[in-house]
């Protein structure tokens, strides 16, 4: 594959999917044939399945249940879409891929960073982002930004307790110790010109070493 797989992560609120949709406007301007796509989703298949994740109704979901929804999802997507894009060799940005589930299943749920890993081995069949960018906020201010917009939806996640989103936050730190040669951590909580213009100097830092 000649594409460039790059993700974006981050606790709730730390402003990624704006950022990740006006560096796919940048990019294009410059030439660059790039698409934007989200997890769960981005296909028919796992947009469905993502509504059964976000239900809020969906109160009794066991964890293991919510892990391995997302890696059904994550195998439909790529299978779908992302996999086709980077063969034909354009450059995809998606907003949450394993990491996600590494953060807030395996860590946060309590269910262990290995076996979430090896849940998504299987779905993933080697593919790995070759950069992600972490936009590194506090869970109380990522929150805060959620709870002042207005048109966010607001899901299952949005709405555990405090405690959760600090263990996503802590478990995000280890994934991306981890991960350390292609995690790239930006201070999120900067104004959203300086967010957008250090998340692009790093991606077209990227795109050039290749």
């Amino acid at each position: 594959m000649t594409g460039y797989f790059i993700t974006f992560e981050g606790p709730e609120g730390a402003g990624k999917t704006t950022v990740l949709g006006i560096l796919q406007e940048e990019l294009s301007k410059k030439g660059y044939d790039v698409i934007s796509t989200r997890e769960p989703g981005g296909i028919d298949i796992a947009e469905q399945i993502r509504s059964v994740i976000l239900d809020k109704n969906n109160i009794k979901m066991d964890g293991r249940t919510e892990a391995l929804l997302y890696a059904a999802s994550r195998r439909q997507h790529l299978v779908e879409k992302v996999i086709p894009a980077l063969e034909e060799g354009k450059i995809v940005l998606c907003d949450r891929f394993i990491d996600s589930s590494l953060a807030y299943q395996g860590y946060a749920r309590g269910l262990g960073i290995d076996e979430v890993f090896s849940i998504n081995e299987f779905a993933i069949n080697g593919l790995m982002p070759s950069l992600t960018l972490f936009f590194d906020i506090q869970p109380e201010k990522g929150l805060t930004r959620i709870g002042k917009n207005d048109e966010r939806e607001v899901n299952r996640l949005d709405l555990e307790n405090l405690s959760f989103h600090q263990k996503v936050y802590e478990g995000y730190l280890k994934v991306a110790d981890r991960f350390k040669n292609r995690f790239h951590s930006i201070q999120a909580d900067n104004s959203i010109e300086d967010v957008t213009k250090e998340a692009l100097n790093i991606i077209e830092k990227h795109l050039n070493n290749k």
